[in-house]
């Protein structure tokens, strides 16, 4: 059994758990709300989820052509006759589709899926703020851990809108839980959370797969090669490998790929042609790759924050992702000399499915290749790393326990605590 007490000190007093948690939840779930009631018109490709809903009630085909489907009108929320270019798996679909009211000529009825959203979002901050509580963080550890998750800009937004992406949040934050409390306690019902939040963050979207199914799997072995697992546990891990992966599966059968490119995303890459993106001249992949980090970064900043200054405040979260890879060099090290805890053990786990997730989103068809045929340069998305965000708030701490000077702990810790409160405060715009 592996210790976390390498992020508190033994004396420090631990968070309270029932007023840590319960008012973070609500936070969110106010902002959330106050995103849902504000939002004017549909944002992060919102109008394409809710037009996969509203065709699936309107068909009661549960498995949709992805070719067949179109998009709502905006305003009269009847279909049009342009194509819908998502490509994810329909469960999150069918579920809304059963559960909500209709769409179709319906535009008020979208504030039952948005709450619905807004709801799967605040359970899985609630579950990673309920990891936060079970490691028994010292307080100012668990601010630290917990308020760069509550203040991440773009999350509050986009809980208000309808989106696989919430679903893919929650299954994420289940999944990290469970890794964590597999690690710490070798008890198999951890390891049935752990494998229950792979599978419904895979199920959201394509990315969830990768982030949640790396991580676990990474953690899955560490803990049998150590022999802190039965070789019995590869049962229910490779079923619940194979029902994650079924999708995509389904998909590859289907159209030849677990991320179909459908005519409708043809015909929207191709639109960068109309931009002039075709005709600028493409970079070599070095190039491109420091292009894509400083897009992903400034799209930290959430619709409605593009200003001068707040595009200054960005220094905020790059020097927090720089803090972050400190941490997870490390827990390598630690790792290297077995001297691991926890802690270390899901942030190096996670920096690998961060790593794994990132070199596909940089090199397989959303990205290099695509800009090189086309000149598309639209794809650098923070929110697809959202279901494992909370690897960066624990590779921070990560780093914080290797400091030893009173000073200088003090000054990262304020860091932490403070530069996610001063960027959400005077960097980023919500609602």
């Amino acid at each position: 059994m592996a210790s976390s007490e390498i992020y508190g000190a033994p004396d420090a007093r631990t968070a309270p758990a029932s007023a840590n948690l319960l008012a973070a939840a609500a936070i969110l779930g106010l902002f959330a709300i106050s995103a849902v009631l504000s939002a004017p018109a549909p944002g992060f490709d919102e109008l394409a989820h809710i037009s996969y809903i509203a065709h699936i009630q309107s068909t009661g085909n549960l498995w949709p052509a992805l070719e067949s489907m179109r998009l709502l009108d905006p305003h009269t929320f009847q279909f049009t006759d342009q194509a819908n270019y998502l490509n994810h798996p329909p469960v999150f679909y069918a579920l809304l589709a059963a559960l909500g009211p209709e769409l179709e000529g319906h535009p008020q009825a979208i504030l039952a899926y948005r709450l619905f959203d807004v709801w799967l979002t605040t359970v899985g901050l609630a579950a990673l703020l309920g990891l936060g509580l079970v490691a028994r963080l010292a307080r100012r550890e668990f601010y630290a851990f917990a308020i760069p998750l509550v203040c991440i800009p773009i999350l509050a937004p986009l809980a208000g809108t309808v989106s696989n992406d919430s679903l893919a949040f929650l299954g994420g934050a289940v999944a990290t839980l469970g890794a964590w409390q597999l690690t710490a306690t070798d008890r198999n019902k951890w390891l049935t959370v752990a494998l229950a939040g792979m599978v419904v963050a895979a199920w959201a979207k394509f990315t969830g797969l990768v982030l949640a199914g790396v991580m676990v799997s990474a953690v899955i072995v560490y803990l049998t090669w150590h022999k802190r697992l039965c070789w019995t546990t590869a049962v229910p891990f490779v079923l619940a490998c194979l029902l994650a992966a079924a999708p995509y599966f389904v998909f590859f059968l289907l159209y030849g790929s677990p991320t179909p490119e459908t005519p409708a995303q043809i015909a929207l890459v191709e639109a960068a042609r109309a931009t002039g993106w075709s005709d600028l001249p493409r970079g070599s992949f070095p190039a491109y790759l420091l292009y894509f980090v400083g897009s992903f970064i400034a799209d930290w900043m959430p619709i409605g924050g593009r200003g001068t200054f707040p595009l200054l405040m960005l220094v905020i979260p790059a020097a927090a992702l720089i803090a972050a890879l400190m941490g997870v060099v490390l827990s390598l090290r630690r790792l290297g000399h077995s001297r691991e805890t926890t802690p270390d053990i899901v942030v190096v786990a996670g920096a690998i499915a961060l790593a794994v997730t990132f070199a596909l989103h940089v090199g397989y068809s959303y990205s290099y290749s695509r800009h090189f045929s086309t000149g598309w340069v639209a794809n650098a998305y923070p929110r697809y790393y959202l279901p494992i965000a909370a690897i960066v708030p624990l590779a921070g701490l990560s780093l914080l326990a290797a400091i030893d000077d009173p000073r200088w702990r003090v000054t990262l810790l304020i860091f932490l605590v403070g530069g996610p409160m001063l960027f959400l405060g005077l960097g980023a715009s919500i609602g």
